[in-house]
């Protein structure tokens, strides 16, 4: 009888070994699944961040154009704008032509 005892004890012991092995991996997985999503979200959230504080305000801009371009920006008229076609022979330039969309 102390045999089947022994037996049954370490057989239900194994059994709830293997259990909570398997759900400690399942747990694992979805922490690492997780965590993955979070970095990628966490990274999205930095580029948002910098975008915005950068280009948040007109004057933040000319702000920054002055410290680190100091006036060699210039403010061109859209019409004076040119899309430039690289070719073997020669290069080529058009007008770029502007889109009402509210039409």
């Amino acid at each position: 009888m102390k045999k089947i005892l022994t037996i049954s004890l370490i057989f239900s012991l194994i059994v709830i070994t293997s259990f909570v092995k398997n759900s400690t991996k399942k747990i694992d997985e979805e922490l690492f699944s997780l965590k993955e999503s979070i970095s990628d979200l966490s990274l999205e959230l930095d580029n948002a961040k910098l975008e915005f504080d950068y280009l948040s305000s007109p004057e933040k801009l000319i702000n920054y154009q002055n410290l680190y371009f100091e006036n060699r920006l210039t403010q061109k008229s859209i019409n004076e704008i040119e899309i430039i076609y690289l070719t073997k022979e020669k290069i080529l330039t058009d007008d770029v032509k502007i889109i009402d969309s509210e039409k």
